[in-house]
């Protein structure tokens, strides 16, 4: 039975491999970071305990962090762009350490779906392809922390 097509003038066009989607550049150096990230929250909140502000928090995991040789920026202008205008604006987060891992300290009771959604949110202005939500309130840290990945960075 011969096959017929809907395109006969398109019948001689090689398929080609579906296209897949590429891992971040920074996924992998990002990834193994978290860890040392982790670390020095554990450290900062063994001396600091929970109960305190969360700009105590940020300053003493940024310190903690350089101490164990990691860049900290706190806030940066990006280009924001909508239907071909384009605007700069300085994004106010609280870390991004070595330029792919960005960290959000909060001292809150419970994380709310808006933290994540202003991280997320953060992440892809910034195109940054990990995102660690910190809760310095919890009693064991471990328990509040969050990793968030930017959709499609880890394929």
């Amino acid at each position: 039975m011969e096959r017929k097509t809907l395109f006969p003038r398109l019948a001689h066009v090689k398929k080609s491999a579906p296209v897949q989607a590429s891992m971040h550049p920074l996924f992998e150096k990002a990834s193994s970071l978290t860890e040392r990230i982790i670390g020095a929250a554990i450290e900062v909140h063994r001396d600091k305990g929970p109960g305190l502000i969360e700009p105590i928090y940020e300053w003493c995991l940024t310190k903690e962090l350089e101490l164990r040789g990691l860049a900290c920026l706190s806030q940066k202008v990006v280009v924001v762009t909508y239907k071909g205008f384009a605007r700069e604006e300085a994004l106010r987060f609280d870390m991004l350490v070595d330029c792919c891992v960005l960290v959000e300290a909060k001292a809150v009771a419970k994380i709310l779906p808006i933290h994540e959604a202003q991280l997320l949110s953060y992440m892809k202005l910034l195109d940054v392809p990990i995102g660690l939500l910190i809760n310095f309130h919890e009693m064991k840290l471990t328990d509040g922390v969050q990793r968030l990945i930017l959709p499609g960075a880890n394929r």
